[in-house]
């Protein structure tokens, strides 16, 4: 009987962890892109130029303490912390980038807010835009970590190299999911950005 009991908590608890995350991402502007290639669990795509709000990250915090630092000076931004005490929408992904000891965290804008103009940050936030840009792409589920990352771009890299695609610069860590979120339910990316060729499209 207990095991039954737990058996259907469980189950409950997977139910209900789908139903949010499917919600939530339903009900959440992601960066559109255009999808060139599908293989597998890797994809080429091609993405417009993005609007980013970019908080830096303190690597010396430790991971949890920088992420969790990063979010929060963006989260305070989208939600009045700016020059107008305008509110606005959150999106999906949430990109941080690693060059070197720099690291950032970045919300991308809106199209309604890009296009009627975003207030300006306060102390700590800056606005950035990121060219449009095609990048290799690998999707992968679970509460991710340092290693985690590690691994799937290393994983990225080699399926790259395989299909002779020319990497450039750092690769993005992309989440797309709130924190309650179980783990074999989350998106995450590993965005690479790769050199387009006179005979590949050229983004838009």
């Amino acid at each position: 009987m207990k095991r039954m009991f737990w058996a259907i908590l469980c189950a409950v608890i997977l139910l209900l962890g789908w139903f949010f995350a499917t919600n939530s991402r339903a009900a959440t502007e992601t960066a559109p892109y255009q999808v060139v290639e599908t293989d597998g669990r890797f994809e080429l795509r091609d993405y417009e130029a993005l609007h980013l709000a970019e908080a830096d990250m303190n690597p010396d915090a430790g991971r949890s303490s920088s992420m969790n630092g990063g979010f929060r000076q963006l989260f305070r931004y989208i939600t009045g912390e700016n020059e107008t005490g305008e509110k606005i929408a959150m999106t999906t992904p949430v990109l941080v980038r690693n060059e070197g000891r720099a690291t950032s965290m970045s919300f991308v804008m809106p199209k309604a807010g890009v296009e009627r103009g975003l207030p300006a940050p306060k102390l700590g936030v800056k606005l950035q835009t990121l060219p449009a840009m095609r990048v290799a792409v690998v999707r992968f589920s679970g509460i991710s970590n340092g290693q985690m990352e590690k691994d799937q771009v290393a994983t990225l890299r080699a399926w790259a190299e395989k299909r002779g695609l020319k990497l450039l610069r750092n690769p993005l860590l992309a989440y797309y999911d709130p924190p309650w979120t179980p783990g074999f339910l989350r998106r995450n990316e590993v965005l690479w950005p790769v050199q387009v060729t006179n005979t590949q499209i050229t983004p838009q």
